[in-house]
C-alpha cells in the first residue's frame, strides 16, 4: 500500500526550519519531522499542506507560497511513504503544537541532532543545499 503524505520545511528569517516532535501515542513518537500529513480523497498535496498547517500549526498559507523541493520514497514495514518536500517562506500566524507537539527552529547544520522518521533523514540535505 502506498501512503501518499505532504511535508513542508517552513524557513523563518533567520534561515531555521520548522521541526515537530510526534507525540506520545502516534507511531514513531519521539522523532522529529517536518509539519503535514495525510492527502485526502480529492485532495491535491498543496491542499493538503495547507488543511494540516491550519489543524496542526494554527497558521495560515497559498499553494502559491509552497514551492516543491524533492521528495521522499520509503518502505516502512507496512507501507510505502511518498513524500513530496515543499518549501515555504511566507505565512500568516505564530506556529504553536495544536497536537501537543513540541516544536523547534532548527538550522540545517543541527538538524543531525534530533532523531527523525527514516523517511526525513534524507531530506535534510537538499535543505542544506538550498538554505
Amino acid at each position: 500500500m502506498i501512503v501518499l503524505v505532504s511535508a513542508v520545511a517552513l524557513v523563518d528569517r533567520d534561515g531555521r526550519v520548522l521541526l515537530a516532535q510526534r507525540p506520545e501515542g502516534k507511531s514513531m513518537a519521539g522523532l522529529w519531522e517536518f509539519p503535514g500529513g495525510k492527502v485526502e480523497n480529492g485532495e491535491t498535496p498543496e491542499a493538503a499542506l495547507i488543511r494540516e498547517l491550519r489543524e496542526e500549526l494554527g497558521i495560515e498559507t497559498w499553494s502559491s507560497c509552497l514551492a516543491p523541493l524533492t521528495f521522499a520514497s520509503h518502505t516502512y514495514d507496512d507501507f510505502h511513504l511518498l513524500m513530496p518536500l515543499y518549501v515555504c517562506r511566507k505565512w500568516e500566524g505564530v506556529a504553536q503544537g495544536k497536537e501537543n507537539q513540541a516544536l523547534r527552529w532548527v538550522r540545517t547544520k543541527d538538524m543531525g541532532n534530533y532523531p527523525m522518521p527514516a523517511a526525513d533523514v534524507p531530506l535534510v540535505a537538499a535543505l542544506r543545499d538550498l538554505l
